[in-house]
């Protein structure tokens, strides 16, 4: 570390470490709880369109990053009614700040975390739900106490597989948040950066910081699908 300081400081190493993680901590609370809301609905209810629906959950997946990127800031930016909404109400554009990055986040992680849990609520029987309601359990306490619990090893999975996509996002983040040094650079884009720069040293500590966050998610699923 020390051959480093010279160049860069202790704190611009770890800035972009801890802010990945900040950011990748809130996109994840906001996607384990809608994946899991929207996964639960979709799994149990048909109606038309649902196909359609479906598919524009999954299309952050197959999409470019660079054109999710595009999307969000068509979508969040300083002409549209969110991005004027937002500024309006915050007294600034949303873009090119780390709030963007975590939309960006939540946009590529959401299917993961979706998918995933639909999953696990289509593997639970019906017959268990169905009980609970003759019991007279209301919705909310059907899917607190039976189809989360129920369906836990399929959203732990999507949790942590969502956390570490979230992680590594590097193409919409850098369209739509930037690569602001100790603002929106993220460890991705502080990679970048560093490789651009010629600082491979730097570049290899950070890529060693991001496979061993990674590493230890995917350790952890291992553990639960074991169990």
């Amino acid at each position: 570390m020390d051959l480093l300081l010279t160049n860069i400081t202790l704190n611009e190493f770890f800035n972009p470490i801890w802010l990945s993680l900040k950011i990748t901590i809130i996109a994840s609370v906001i996607v384990i709880i809608s994946g899991i809301l929207v996964g639960r609905l979709l799994a149990r209810n048909s109606f038309k369109g649902k196909s359609i629906v479906e598919t524009v959950l999954l299309l952050p997946m197959v999409l470019s990053p660079t054109v999710v990127g595009f999307l969000l800031i068509v979508l969040f930016g300083r002409n549209s009614i969110f991005g004027q909404g937002i500024e309006w109400l915050f007294n600034q554009p949303i873009i090119f700040t780390w709030w963007a990055a975590v939309i960006a986040s939540v946009v590529v992680a959401f299917p993961l975390m979706y998918q995933s849990a639909k999953s696990g609520f289509q593997a639970i029987d019906t017959t268990i739900e169905e009980a609970a309601r003759v019991d007279g359990a209301s919705e909310w306490k059907i899917l607190y106490y039976l189809s989360i619990p129920l369906a836990s090893k399929s959203i732990i999975s999507g949790a942590i597989l969502s956390f570490a996509r979230a992680l590594g996002e590097f193409g919409a983040t850098l369209m739509f948040a930037g690569n602001i040094p100790g603002q929106t650079q993220t460890l991705p884009t502080a990679i970048y950066t560093a490789i651009d720069s010629g600082n491979m040293e730097l570049a290899w500590l950070w890529v060693i910081s991001i496979i061993f966050i990674s590493f230890i998610m995917l350790m952890i699923i291992q553990r639960k699908e074991s169990n």
